[in-house]
């Protein structure tokens, strides 16, 4: 079997007015060797700007990267429901990195490329007291756990079968603090945004908070809905093959993404009112700078071919809001 090479690239660009980068010609790209492998023990479960970098990459190196589950090995295929009274909460989430980019500052982006996506041999779910959306009634702990290799889909009982479909749950930059945040809940870095949209083919934009980005990866899914409303999905080991682009003279608040055939913003609040308000406003504010509409024009395609999409909802004190517009509608 070929063995597959995942690889993060840094590129520079200039840009003053947008972040829209033409990806139609990615499928005929040659791959290149990596320079730098990260293994899925090179990690840190928090994000602080004090957080050391593992590997400083320059423009066009190329680093190989693993991420471990998001119990950083507490579970294992064999694991039941029993060890879920004795999982610890203090590892999670185990995320690679962070990788210093060389010439990142403050008010740049970097787009994230996701290239090539490659699930690890198993994965699992559970339900965990006191976590979810719906953890006032169930409350009592369960697990499922599922053989992910060489499967395009996973039985989870007698007539009901999962597609696959992998994304990283996390993956962000380091904001502008000495605190050490946990990666629970999303931010404007990124971070634990658990959105299933984001899959391989996916470029995602982060704004840039401090010198370098320091940006990782991890908590990796193999499938979620929308929502993931019981706290988990199937939550699994992977490698990434990743494209890292500077933007540099351009701005976000939170980040927004794009594929072939959407692009997309989002939006984290207190409320899912307060983060789908944003998420609208970041998409006005989107097309008026690269489509050149007015804000009232801007609004009103918001209404007519905007798709207001909930991402997770579990992640406290904050949850997350997409909206993203097909593609069709915006081509020239």
């Amino acid at each position: 079997m070929k063995k597959h090479i995942w690889i993060l690239m840094v590129t520079t660009i200039a840009c003053t007015t947008t972040v829209e980068i033409d990806k139609s010609s990615l499928a005929e790209k040659v791959v290149p060797e990596a320079d730098y492998t990260l293994t899925s023990d090179q990690t840190h479960n928090k994000w602080s700007r004090t957080i050391d970098p593992i590997l400083t990459v320059n423009s066009g190196e190329v680093v190989e990267i693993s991420t471990e589950e998001a119990t950083d090995g507490q579970f294992t295929i064999d694991s039941d429901t029993s060890d879920l009274m004795n999982l610890s909460f203090d590892p999670i989430h185990p995320l690679t990195g962070p990788i210093f980019i060389n010439e990142a500052m403050p008010g740049d982006v970097i787009a994230v490329t996701l290239h090539k996506i490659e699930i690890g041999d198993w994965g699992w779910t559970a339900i965990l007291p006191g976590f979810g959306f719906l953890a006032e009634e169930y409350t009592e702990p369960h697990l499922k756990t599922f053989e992910l290799a060489g499967k395009n889909n996973v039985r989870f009982t007698d007539g009901i079968n999962i597609p696959l479909r992998p994304f990283p749950g996390v993956l962000g930059v380091a904001p502008d603090t000495d605190s050490l945040l946990s990666t629970i809940p999303p931010r404007a870095n990124g971070g634990n945004m658990d959105d299933p949209n984001i899959v391989e083919g996916t470029t995602v934009y982060l704004p840039v908070f401090v010198e370098g980005a320091l940006f990782s990866i991890g908590d990796a899914h193999a499938a979620q809905g929308l929502g993931e409303v019981c706290g988990t999905a199937i939550e699994a080991p992977m490698k990434f093959l990743v494209e890292i682009e500077l933007i540099k003279g351009s701005s976000l608040e939170e980040p927004q993404y794009e594929n072939d055939d959407v692009y997309a913003v989002t939006a984290f609040g207190t409320t899912i009112d307060e983060a789908a308000k944003k998420a609208t406003r970041y998409m006005i504010e989107y097309l008026k700078k690269n489509h050149g509409l007015s804000g009232n024009d801007a609004y009103m395609l918001c209404s007519l071919a905007g798709d207001l999409k909930i991402a997770e909802v579990v992640d406290v004190p904050h949850m997350l809001v997409t909206m993203s517009i097909n593609k069709e509608v915006l081509s020239k």
